[in-house]
């Protein structure tokens, strides 16, 4: 009887994942568990260091990069637990964290979804939830100035001493414990988004089945965080923006969606002018070649965005 069922994705993070495998026993404790491990075609050795260090993984081997999605819902497919754990290749799963987390869902009936509290490795609070995405802060953040106006943990709050567990609108899938029956219920993993997004979309869903999603502030989850999406930083946000786009489309409709790609593409238009300036000095070339790129990916993400819409 398999109570808990781990799912981690993994793509060329192979020291990463070594140090979340090798921190599970220890956070799992007693309850019944499985791993599985989808490897997107990494070059790394991941599945080779799998199969020699953690014999107990189960190992699903794709050819090619699936995407993070595609490859999650692989795990969900293969997978037999009541309780399915979302969790990320660079997360280190604390001592008796996992199981804590599911005899809250145990105790908690309209929990659909729960999530830890997510920390730096140096134990700062890393954004752990969020309220659902509007048009005026998505807006901002584009532009860069949602930071600058609500703090540095947005759109997640700030950490508060006297926190206990309480809903919230949605958690990030850095570590996020699912209950099947709600994942059922709703569906799994949209795979029309590559990567980003995928979470705030599921818990979206999850809410209006009639499920709640629960914040754990005093579960804790060290998340090193981007060890995948570092990798290829100009696609990887504009896949950010390119899914932003995507569940503004279907949860609110063309227009906030479209009216979303405009400010995004605004934002870049004034992020590339500044590179363009930045470009004369030097010895900052090299970050302004990066804007550029990006700018230019995120202006494609949107224009890609409108073409579909259109067609439709």
């Amino acid at each position: 009887m398999i109570d808990l069922s781990i799912l981690i994705v993994n793509w060329n993070t192979k020291d990463a994942l070594a140090d979340c495998l090798r921190a599970l026993p220890e956070a799992v404790a007693s309850v019944p568990a499985e791993t599985i491990v989808v490897d997107n075609g990494s070059s790394d050795g991941s599945p080779e260091m799998v199969r020699a260090q953690f014999p107990w993984v189960r190992l699903i081997e794709n050819g090619e990069n699936a995407g993070f999605v595609r490859a999650t819902n692989q795990a969900i497919a293969e997978s037999r637990g009541d309780y399915l754990l979302l969790l990320n290749s660079d997360a280190i799963a604390t001592p008796n964290s996992l199981a804590r987390m599911v005899s809250f869902m145990r105790h908690h009936p309209d929990s659909g979804a729960v999530a830890p509290k997510l920390v730096n490795p140096d134990g700062s609070f890393q954004a752990s939830y969020a309220r659902f995405p509007t048009l005026f802060s998505e807006s901002l953040s584009a532009f860069g100035l949602n930071r600058r106006l609500w703090g540095p943990h947005h759109p997640s709050p700030p950490p508060r001493p006297d926190e206990i567990p309480h809903p919230v609108d949605w958690a990030p899938g850095a570590c996020l414990l699912l209950r099947r029956s709600a994942v059922e219920a709703v569906g799994p993993l949209d795979e029309g988004f590559w990567m980003y997004s995928e979470d705030t979309d599921l818990c979206y869903r999850i809410h209006r089945a009639g499920w709640k999603v629960y914040y754990l502030p005093d579960v804790e989850i060290v998340h090193l965080g981007g060890a995948s999406s570092r990798q290829c930083r100009p696609e990887s946000v504009a896949r950010l923006y390119g899914s932003k786009l995507r569940f503004f489309r279907r949860h609110y409709g063309p227009l906030q969606a479209t009216l979303l790609g405009l400010a995004i593409a605004a934002a870049y238009g004034v992020k590339a002018g500044l590179a363009c300036f930045v470009y004369l000095f030097p010895h900052r070339r090299e970050q302004a070649r990066m804007q550029l790129r990006t700018s230019r990916l995120v202006w494609k993400a949107c224009t890609e965005y409108a073409t579909r819409n259109a067609a439709e």
